[in-house]
């Protein structure tokens, strides 16, 4: 049996350990320029597409993301472990690794890519890139939960709403989603989190142009070169928002934020 005092000693280096640098960070904030640096270009432009950006790609992994994970997590067949493994191979690949495979995907001297650029439409190095870059490594976050949420309603309650006369659709919206919502909205909040903090595949398929394709991220490794308090202002931005959204997504569902249940 582990003593308390043990366990309250390791826990605290544990809190100190991950606390400490976000203290250090927001401590460093210059708070009397807060201000001024927001409204720089650099800041401002670095905010603008990581909100475009990152609802844009959440709104993809939802698209897409929810009846892939309904399939999976309601269905059995043929092939299925391997799919869900290729589906979760962006979650432990090298960012770098995820930036050249969509680079040597959708590249404009690529098959697809020359197609995409005869009908005026590039994408490397565009917004649209950003979005794909964002997608590729935050869907899986998404899908993961969503599939947990779906495996997880009850078969008796999807019978007994087809007894009652219900549609797949109705079901589907009725009974379905609602259960699975805690599930679907904390897959949204992590792959909406892993998208706005998106770096290396971004950079590599996107490119980091100021005002083009130049996230918060983006941003703050540009203006560590140049600007020190700039970057920290980008940086608490981050930190603090990606707090708020966790804390009050755990106030409001009790406190349940899963990827997985398995």
């Amino acid at each position: 049996m582990v003593s308390g005092g043990a366990l309250a000693t390791a826990s605290a280096v544990g809190v100190a350990f991950l606390s400490l640098p976000l203290l250090a960070l927001l401590l460093r904030v210059p708070l009397a320029s807060l201000a001024s640096y927001l409204a720089t270009p650099l800041v401002r432009d670095a905010l603008r597409l990581s909100a475009l950006s990152s609802l844009a790609s959440l709104a993809l992994m939802v698209g897409f993301g929810t009846p892939l994970a309904y399939l999976l997590g309601r269905r059995t067949f043929r092939g299925k472990a391997l799919l869900e493994t290729v589906l979760e191979l962006p979650l432990i690949l090298p960012p770098a690794v995820a930036g050249v495979a969509l680079l040597f995907a959708f590249g404009r001297r690529t098959p697809l890519g020359t197609l995409l650029h005869s009908w005026q439409l590039d994408v490397a190095f565009t917004l649209a890139a950003v979005v794909l870059a964002q997608t590729f490594v935050a869907a899986p976050f998404y899908i993961k939960s969503a599939r947990a949420g779906f495996q997880g309603v009850p078969r008796e309650l999807l019978d007994a709403a087809a007894t009652q006369g219900a549609s797949g659709w109705a079901t589907f919206r009725h009974v379905v989603v609602p259960l699975a919502a805690p599930s679907l909205a904390g897959g949204a909040i992590l792959g909406w989190a892993r998208a706005v903090g998106e770096f290396g595949a971004t950079i590599l398929f996107a490119g980091n142009f100021p005002g083009r394709t130049q996230t918060m991220p983006l941003a703050i490794y540009t203006a560590l070169e140049s600007d020190v308090n700039a970057a920290i202002v980008l940086a608490a931005i981050l930190v603090l928002t990606s707090f708020t959204v966790l804390l009050v997504f755990k106030l409001v569902s009790g406190g349940r934020l899963e990827v997985s249940p398995e």
